[in-house]
């Protein structure tokens, strides 16, 4: 019963660790798009793609899906490119069309 235990609470944590957003992951994102250096875009850091904390917003939602559907841990260009076409946010505005801009995908107040 407690190995039953222990392997569930180390598989867990694996899966929780394996969800978090890493400096990669932002650098990734900068690279890709590289935001206007004064851009709301680029001074939200890691808030580009979650609310506060872990949390992620939905633009963050949209890019972890993506990650799951290619059954990796890694972001790359192309899973970032996977959902330029969507709105994230809901608020008529492109995730790609916002990117350029510089605005938030994943914050409906955030647009051109």
């Amino acid at each position: 019963m407690r190995m039953k235990l222990l392997a569930t609470t180390i598989l867990t944590l694996g899966l929780m660790v394996g969800v978090l957003a890493t400096p990669a992951y932002l650098g990734t994102f900068r690279k890709t798009y590289r935001p206007p250096k004064d851009s709301a875009l680029m001074k939200a850091n890691c808030n580009a793609c979650h609310s506060t904390g872990t949390q992620l917003n939905s633009y963050g939602k949209d890019v972890q899906k993506a990650m799951q559907a290619k059954k990796t841990k890694d972001l790359t260009a192309e899973i970032l490119k996977s959902i330029e076409k969507v709105d994230s946010d809901k608020d008529g505005v492109l995730n790609v069309n916002e990117i350029r801009a510089g605005t938030l995908p994943g914050d409906p107040k955030s647009k051109p």
